[in-house]
């Protein structure tokens, strides 16, 4: 009997009967705010204004004005859960991605009878065709721009259809048939090409995939060096899974869905065409952005013109996330350190022992690493791999370096090596004039016009939180006693 394919719903199927990680409520919500309003203060973390906090993913079942359809918000709001959800230690996330980039497993193509996503197909040619009535994406806040697809797969080819990527971009549905998209200059390469394609004055035809297995969500998100130009990123969810992800031919675009996904849409990246971003609400702003503020809208978005909306026929689920949410930690933030820990291994190997990419950052602006040093020789070692990150990832603003008997996932710990293992005029080190990532507010002229010339350049900072090597014995945290089966005091 064949093994059944992993998509959202086996997923789900995993983790549905535990209810710190999953929670359905039947109760009608609105899209328009309010679902995300909800969620805030349920489960969604990461630089969320506060109050908020870890909890369960969570399922609307009754959402306004879209009958039928469900809205699944935190699948990946947990370190916890996706570790769970990839049955391994949530601890090292990071080197358990790093390997499954090294061998990736290439998806393969299925026929239509076998692609649940077409299960429904409504094409924009038919009468009525209106994406804002058939998809029920979300706002996060009350002046987001509109309605935003936050967590679907964009699949695309080059021209010659001889590399094809998936990235996740933040799309605004903007009309009946149009959405518009911000694709970051400089990384991403269905960023590259487009560019090929609006060169030749030609349409890109792309699919929008949502409601994933996590393994794709999560996967997708690697960026240069780790998975270069050419390298197709449903490889590593084919190796998590040690299952390929299955793709379809699109309806209505010559290229390829993804099978099992809950939602599709289908459509083309118009050449010379651009779009502002809040036309329908003229708010100024985007949407919340993972550093945790309102992003400003942009005034030249580049324009996706739907030609189709497939879907489940059972049930479908609009999968949506919350910008700032702890979901963007574990979907940026675990493929980082995947990416940090593969240059360090190669090039330092053995003095790095775990990484960690907190919400503190949002998943990309701040990694804690903890390092290892076996004699004299290796003073110094520390600062060289926070060099290393910084190379791994340029979108990296913060790096925290701890010793072994840290622990890197309680920020308490982290920062008590700083009151009692660091010396300012010691212990810091200043990168000034680096490139970093423009959602940053501070990184822009006015606030710092020595050093930024221009929007997304940044200063770096690495806290050396390590002990000198030959004062080790100076630093020895108390000892306690060890006691193994200390719960049973609790029983």
């Amino acid at each position: 009997m064949a093994e059944q394919p992993w998509d959202l719903r086996r997923v789900l199927d995993e983790i549905k009967d535990d209810p710190k990680n999953y929670h359905e409520t039947d109760v009608e919500v609105d899209p328009d705010a309010e679902l995300s309003g909800v969620y805030r203060y349920i489960g969604a973390g990461g630089t969320v204004e506060r109050p908020t906090q870890e909890g369960p993913a969570m399922m609307f079942n009754n959402v306004k004005g879209f009958p039928g359809v469900r809205v699944l918000m935190g699948l990946m709001a947990s370190r916890k859960r996706v570790g769970k959800m990839f049955h391994t230690d949530y601890k090292t996330l990071g080197q358990y991605l790093a390997k499954a980039v090294e061998k990736p497993i290439a998806p393969v193509d299925v026929a239509e009878a076998d692609a649940p996503a077409h299960e429904v197909v409504y094409k924009a040619t038919d009468p009525d065709f209106d994406i804002r009535k058939l998809v029920a994406a979300p706002t996060n806040t009350p002046q987001d721009a509109g309605p935003y697809i936050t967590v679907g797969v964009v699949l695309g080819s080059n021209m010659d259809k001889t590399m094809s990527d998936v990235t996740i971009h933040r799309m605004c549905i903007e009309d009946k048939d149009k959405l518009g998209i911000y694709i970051m200059p400089g990384g991403r390469h269905i960023g590259a090409f487009a560019k090929e394609y609006e060169a030749a004055n030609k349409p890109m035809p792309i699919t929008i995939n949502i409601g994933l297995d996590p393994a794709i969500t999560i996967g997708a998100t690697f960026e240069p060096p780790t998975t270069p130009l050419g390298y197709n990123e449903l490889g590593v969810a084919g190796a998590i899974r040690q299952q390929a992800v299955q793709l379809v031919q699109g309806v209505t675009v010559d290229e390829k869905a993804i099978a099992r996904s809950e939602y599709t849409l289908e459509g083309y990246i118009m050449p010379n065409e651009r779009i502002q971003e809040d036309i329908n609400t003229h708010t100024g702003k985007a949407m919340p952005e993972f550093p945790g503020y309102d992003g400003d809208a942009n005034p030249a978005l580049q324009v996706i013109k739907v030609t189709a909306v497939t879907h489940r026929k059972q049930d479908p689920i609009m999968q949506s996330v919350i910008g700032p949410s702890e979901e963007h930690v574990s979907m940026a933030g675990i493929p980082t350190e995947a990416s940090i820990w593969e240059l360090v291994q190669k090039a330092i190997p053995g003095k790095v022992t775990n990484i960690y990419n907190p919400p503190a950052g949002g998943g990309k602006l701040m990694t804690i690493m903890q390092i290892h040093k076996d004699n004299p020789a290796d003073e110094g070692i520390q600062r060289q791999a926070a060099l290393l990150a910084f190379s791994a990832f340029k979108e990296l603003k913060t790096v925290f370096l701890v010793d072994e008997d840290v622990d890197i996932f309680d920020m308490n710990d982290v920062v008590w090596t700083i009151n009692t293992r660091f010396q300012a005029d010691e212990d810091i080190m200043v990168l000034s004039g680096m490139r970093n990532h423009p959602l940053d507010p501070s990184e822009r002229p006015q606030y710092d016009p020595k050093s930024i010339r221009t929007r997304g350049m940044s200063s770096k900072l690495v806290i050396d939180g390590t002990v000198p090597y030959d004062m080790k014995d100076q630093f020895e945290r108390a000892q306690f006693m060890k006691v193994p089966d200390w719960e049973k005091y609790l029983k």
